[in-house]
C-alpha cells in the first residue's frame, strides 16, 4: 500500500521508466517544477553522455576486432609454406596484406556509420523526438535507393565479393572480358586498368562477369616452336629440350623458372610445319620475359645445329593485352 501510494503522489510525466532523475528529485523536494527542471538538467544530459559514451566503447571494441582479424588476415594461416616453391611469396604477402587492410577499411566504415546511427537515434528519443517517423522514413528510402540505385548497389556487391576472393590485386595483368591491361587500382565501384598503349580503363565492378588473372600464384609460358618436315623431330625435341634447360640451370633465372621445363612434343601439323610445344612454369608475371629469352635462345641454337625454321612461321606480340604467343595458365 506504501509503494502505491508513493507511486500516485509522484506526477504522472515522472511516473516514466526513463524518468528517474524526475522521480527521485520530487521525493526529496515535493516540487514538480523542480522534479521537472532536474530531469533535463540532469537526467537527459546524463542520459544522453551515457548513450556518447557507450557508442564510443563498442566502436573501440569493435575496431579492435577488425583490426586483430585483419592482422591476422595479412599474417596468412600458412605465412611461407609455399612462397618458396611457387616463387612469389613476397608479392603474395603484399596482395593478402592489401586485401585484408581493404576489408577492414570498409568494415571499419560500416561499423561506425551503424553505431553512429543507432546512437543518434537513441539521442533523439531522450530529447523527446518521436523516432517511429524516423525509422519509418528510413525504411522508405532505404526501398527507394534499392529500387532506384540498383546499378550502383550490383556495383557495390561485386567489388565486395572481388576484394573477399582476391580475384586480382593492384600490379596484376587481368582480362575482364571486353579489355585487358594491368590493374593499378579497386575500388568498391570501379576497377582501374592500363592497357599495353597505355589507355587508362574505368570498369564497373557489376559488369564484370569474368576474370582471366595471368599473374597469381603462378604462371606458365608456352611456346609453339614450328620445324620444317624435313628436319627429325626427335633431334628438334632434343634440342629445345636442351635450351629450355639452360635456363632452368642458369643462376639468372633462378626462381623466375620455378619447375624443369617439360617439352610436350609434337602439338600441331600445319602447312608450315611441324609443331612442337615446350613449356616452362615460372613465377608470377615472369612468363613474357622467359618466352622472349627462350626465343632468342631457340633461334641461336637452331643456327648453331643448322635447323631451319619454316620462312611463313607468324610472329606474334607477346605484351599484355595482346594476342600472346605464350599462353598462359594460371594455378
Amino acid at each position: 500500500m506504501h509503494v502505491v501510494q508513493s507511486l500516485l503522489d509522484i506526477p504522472r510525466t515522472c511516473q516514466n521508466p526513463d524518468s528517474v532523475t524526475c522521480a527521485a528529485v520530487y521525493r526529496w523536494t515535493h516540487d514538480a517544477t523542480l522534479a521537472h527542471a532536474a530531469s533535463w538538467v540532469l537526467g537527459r544530459p546524463a542520459s544522453i553522455v551515457l548513450i556518447i559514451l557507450v557508442a564510443f566503447a563498442i566502436r573501440w571494441v569493435v575496431h579492435r576486432i577488425i583490426d586483430r582479424t585483419v592482422d591476422r588476415a595479412e599474417k596468412g594461416m600458412l605465412p611461407g609454406r609455399l612462397s618458396g616453391a611457387q616463387g612469389g611469396g613476397r608479392r603474395g604477402s603484399q596482395r593478402r596484406a592489401q586485401r585484408a587492410k581493404s576489408l577492414g577499411s570498409l568494415l571499419h566504415s560500416i561499423s561506425t556509420g551503424l553505431i553512429y546511427g543507432i546512437a543518434t537515434v537513441m539521442i533523439l528519443a531522450q530529447l523527446g523526438v518521436n523516432i517511429a517517423p524516423i525509422i519509418a522514413s528510413a525504411g522508405v528510402v532505404g526501398i527507394a535507393i534499392g529500387f532506384g540505385a540498383q546499378t550502383l548497389v550490383k556495383d557495390f556487391l561485386s567489388g565486395i565479393a572481388m576484394m573477399v576472393e582476391d580475384q586480382y590485386g593492384v600490379g596484376d595483368v587481368v582480362n575482364l572480358g571486353t579489355v585487358s591491361g594491368t590493374v593499378e587500382a579497386i575500388g568498391l565501384r570501379v576497377t582501374r586498368l592500363r592497357d599495353v598503349a597505355g589507355t587508362v580503363w574505368y570498369v564497373r565492378n557489376g559488369e564484370i562477369l569474368s576474370v582471366g588473372n595471368m599473374s597469381q600464384n603462378w604462371a606458365r609460358a608456352v611456346l609453339d616452336v614450328r620445324v620444317g618436315y624435313d628436319e627429325d623431330v626427335a633431334s628438334a625435341e632434343r634440342v629445345l629440350g636442351e635450351v629450355a634447360h639452360t635456363m632452368w640451370d642458369d643462376d639468372e633465372y633462378r626462381g623466375v623458372v620455378i619447375e624443369e621445363p617439360e617439352v610436350w612434343g609434337v602439338e600441331d601439323m600445319t602447312s608450315e610445319g611441324v609443331v612442337i610445344r615446350v613449356v616452362l612454369k615460372t613465377a608470377p608475371m615472369q612468363q613474357w620475359a622467359v618466352a622472349r629469352e627462350m626465343r632468342k635462345r631457340i633461334l641461336n641454337r637452331f643456327r648453331h645445329e643448322d635447323m631451319s625454321l619454316p620462312m611463313s612461321m607468324l610472329i606474334r606480340n607477346d605484351a599484355p593485352g595482346e594476342d600472346l604467343t605464350e599462353e598462359t595458365e594460371q594455378a
